[in-house]
């Protein structure tokens, strides 16, 4: 399973539910979490001495709280262990925008500057740190012309799950698509294949 990805506003869920008396186990089967997971988030609390049931709290209270016990969520860049790697060459990737991809950008740092992290760490990096630059450099890459029908795109990913209706069981669902392009005509083929957990 992918790992995911918790905010704020998932944590005060958690302690909403928790706090108005539900159990860890129904807390970690209505809201699709592991149970660890949930006792991860609620130890802090537990550990304070809050227990379901005490004064009102609101979202915001809790909001205050879980920032001061789980900084990262609040702050992205310390959940980010490969930033400051990429914060070592700002300048450079400043000048690269506009100029060449994303990819491209990621390539070179990689084989010229030794940097080891993903090319999905980089455009978040992007995003945090230089959103306006990233947005104004999109580069728009030409691609020749090329004989209608002589080439298709496909594609090819994970949907997400699927929980049968008549069965209950849980399946990770597939797909493939084909798109062909001849002259102005577009077809279309997909198949979907069902994995089960």
């Amino acid at each position: 399973m992918a790992r995911r990805s918790f905010t704020v506003v998932d944590i005060i869920e958690i302690y909403v539910h928790w706090y108005a008396g539900r159990s860890k186990a129904q807390l970690a089967t209505s809201l699709g979490v592991d149970r660890k997971t949930v006792r991860k988030y609620l130890a802090p609390a537990e550990l304070s001495g809050i227990t379901p049931g005490g004064p009102p709290m609101s979202e915001d209270d809790w909001a205050k709280l879980i920032k001061s016990w789980f900084p990262e969520l609040a702050d992205r860049r310390l959940r980010q262990l490969t930033w400051p790697a990429f914060d070592q060459h700002r300048d450079y990737i400043k000048s690269l925008l506009g100029q060449v991809t994303v990819s491209t950008i990621h390539q070179r740092l990689r084989d010229e500057r030794g940097v080891q992290a993903s090319r999905t760490s980089l455009r978040r990096w992007l995003d945090a740190t230089l959103p306006e630059e990233t947005k104004r450099s999109q580069v728009t890459v030409l691609r020749d012309e090329v004989e209608p029908g002589s080439e298709a795109q496909i594609d090819y990913g994970f949907l997400g799950p699927w929980i049968n209706p008549r069965t209950g069981k849980r399946h990770r669902v597939w797909a493939f698509v084909m798109v062909d392009f001849v002259g102005s005509y577009e077809s279309r083929f997909s198949g979907m294949n069902e994995i089960q957990v």
